[in-house]
C-alpha cells in the first residue's frame, strides 16, 4: 500500500492507498480487487476486502464502503452496518475508533482526511461530478460538525487519473467554465481538435486548499499509466475489456 507521509506520522491513524498487490482475484481483476460492483467472483472480493481490513488492523466486518453515486452525500458512521446494507453516498466520516472507512476508485480521486488531535477521520470519492458538486466541502463540514478543527485537518489525494491521460470533449470543459471562468486553468488542448486534457487531481487539490485545511498532500500517481499497480476504467474502456476492478483507499482510528 501507498501511504501519506503526514498521516503515517500520526500514531492514532492507520491508513493506506491500496494497490492491486496482495489480492486473490485473477484475470482482468488480477490482484486486490475490492469492488463488489464488479463481475469478479464475490468470494475473491470479500477476501481482498478482508485482507485490507487486516492491514488496517480493524475487524473484517468493520471495513465499510458506501454505494458510490458521484454525489456530495456524506455518511456519518457510528457503527458497522450489515452486509448488503451500505447506504448511498460518496464520503464517510467518523469519530469512532476501530472502524475502517473505504473508498473505491478506478480513475476517480480518493481523498483520505484526518484531524489526529480531535480523532476525526474521513474518506471521499471525487470523480469530476463529485468534485465540482461539493463532496470535498461537504466532507470537511461533516468533520467540523464532529469536532475537527479546520486548520488541523490533513487531506491526502491518492492515485487518480492524470491530466496526461484524461481527454475530454468541449461540452465537458464548458460545464466547468460555466461554474467559474478560472476553471480554464485545469484544461489544456489535446492532440484531438476541440478536445482537452483535464487536470482532475489539480482541481481537487485546489478545492481542498481553498477550504483552508491544514495540509493538502498529493501522491501524484496516475491510475491509467500504471496497470501493474492500479485498475483504470478508462484504460479498460480503451482496451475493449468487459469489466474492471476497483482499488480501495482506507483509513481508521486506532483503538486506544
Amino acid at each position: 500500500m501507498i501511504q501519506s507521509e503526514a498521516l503515517a506520522a500520526s500514531t492514532n491513524i492507520s491508513h493506506g492507498f491500496f494497490t492491486r498487490d496482495g489480492g486473490t482475484s485473477t484475470g482482468i481483476y488480477a490482484g486486490r480487487n475490492c469492488g463488489l460492483g464488479s463481475d469478479d467472483l464475490r468470494a475473491h472480493v470479500i477476501e481482498n476486502r478482508g485482507r485490507t481490513a487486516d492491514d488496517l488492523n480493524v475487524p473484517r466486518d468493520h471495513l465499510l464502503t458506501v454505494h458510490q453515486i458521484h454525489s456530495p452525500t456524506i455518511v456519518v458512521v457510528t457503527a458497522p452496518w450489515a452486509e448488503g446494507a451500505a447506504p448511498k453516498g460518496d464520503a464517510l466520516v467518523t469519530a469512532t475508533p476501530g472502524i475502517g472507512l473505504g473508498i473505491l476508485t478506478a480513475d476517480c480521486t480518493p481523498i483520505l482526511f484526518a484531524d489526529p488531535t480531535a480523532g476525526i477521520i474521513g474518506a471521499a470519492h471525487a470523480g469530476w461530478k463529485g468534485a465540482i458538486g461539493g463532496v470535498l466541502e461537504a466532507t470537511v463540514e461533516a468533520m467540523l460538525e464532529l469536532g475537527a478543527e479546520r486548520d488541523q485537518i490533513i487531506s491526502s489525494i491518492g492515485p487518480t487519473i492524470s491530466q496526461t491521460n484524461y481527454e475530454v470533449g468541449p461540452e465537458f470543459e464548458q460545464q466547468f467554465i460555466a461554474r467559474a471562468a478560472g476553471n480554464t486553468a485545469y484544461f489544456i488542448p489535446s492532440a484531438r481538435e476541440g478536445h482537452f486534457q483535464f487536470d482532475l487531481p489539480g482541481f481537487v487539490a485546489d478545492r481542498l486548499s481553498a477550504l483552508g485545511v491544514g495540509k493538502v498532500e498529493n501522491t501524484g500517481l496516475c491510475t491509467y499509466a500504471d496497470p501493474d499497480r492500479f485498475f483504470s476504467f478508462r484504460r479498460t474502456t480503451h482496451a475493449g475489456e468487459p469489466d474492471y476492478g476497483r482499488q480501495i483507499s482506507a483509513i481508521a482510528l486506532r483503538n486506544a
